[in-house]
């Protein structure tokens, strides 16, 4: 059988997240609006007859600014070594600019075979995609490229086919049934996030952390409780919303997708804690999940 591990690498907000989980048909990664959303290598694995990939999506690469974006950056570069194939996302509507060159000049691609998708191609013009495709033929002429539009699932069929003839014979890493290597506590904590992203705008978003404080499987309902990790007192405020509406809200839509992916009733209760400049502090880091470990 044809088998291996595909990185899948490239700037925040270009599409990764949605074009692994539309490549291996599931919601393996939480997918928002906001850049960075993806923080951690996320194993999503696709199976067909005679074939097994497992693809790792991984955090939009960019200049850091925090501790947590070098920590990120370190966990997308380690993906990129001793893989099968690499692919690199691009958003197909926008010029190639300073974050794709910090992309290139930090990213160790050159001597893996390399799939170059240009994603959101029905929001491109077709000269600028032209031009843009020029740039990285130039940087990378051995590349192969694909055009897609990852939440229309259009083409993906298409890289999925190239991604199979670039890889070699070898065994099944996984059991079939598997589609992802993060456990349920890693994938609750995931969805309460992204109801926090989608619900939170500006800057506080990236100031949010999730620590699992306790999970009582056996109770009925399944007892979950979380806390919610800000950096300022301020965006406590926020996210708790006027006479707690907002958490509340942000509660009970995460408890629909909790239940969903568990298959039975959940408690959920969140609570709202300070943790200042939690993305400098490696200690903080490290319980939140975010510490790259070599």
């Amino acid at each position: 059988m044809k088998s291996g591990f595909v990185a899948i690498l490239g700037r925040p907000n270009v599409g990764k997240s949605t074009l692994i989980n539309s490549i291996v048909n599931h919601n393996v990664s939480i997918v928002t609006d906001k850049s960075q959303t993806t923080r951690n290598n996320i194993i999503g694995i696709y199976n067909a007859s005679d074939v097994q990939i497992v693809f790792l999506d991984t955090p939009g690469i960019h200049k850091p600014k925090q501790q947590l974006g070098k920590e990120m950056n370190n966990m997308a570069y380690s993906a990129a070594h001793d893989v099968d194939v690499a692919i690199l996302v691009v958003d197909a509507s926008k010029p190639f600019g300073a974050g794709d060159q910090f992309i290139i000049e930090h990213l160790d691609i050159h001597n893996t075979p390399l799939v170059i998708v240009f994603n959101k191609i029905d929001l491109a013009r077709l000269n600028e995609t032209e031009e843009l495709k020029k740039t990285y033929r130039e940087i990378f002429p051995k590349a192969i490229f694909i055009d897609t539009v990852a939440k229309e699932k259009f083409n993906v069929d298409e890289l999925i086919k190239t991604v199979v003839s670039l890889l070699p014979e070898g065994p099944a890493y996984y059991p079939s049934e598997i589609v992802t290597d993060k456990d349920e506590i890693f994938q609750i904590k995931e969805i309460i996030r992204e109801k926090i992203l989608k619900s939170l705008r500006e800057e506080v978003p990236h100031s949010i952390a999730i620590y699992m404080e306790h999970i009582d499987w056996d109770s009925k309902p399944i007892e979950i409780i979380a806390s919610i990790i800000v950096e300022k007192d301020s965006q406590k405020g926020i996210v708790i919303g006027a006479g707690g509406k907002r958490i509340r809200e942000i509660g009970s839509y995460a408890r629909k997708d909790i239940e969903r992916l568990l298959g039975k009733h959940v408690y959920l209760e969140l609570k709202v804690k300070v943790d200042e400049d939690w993305r400098n502090e490696p200690k903080s880091l490290k319980s939140y999940g975010y510490k790259y470990e070599k």
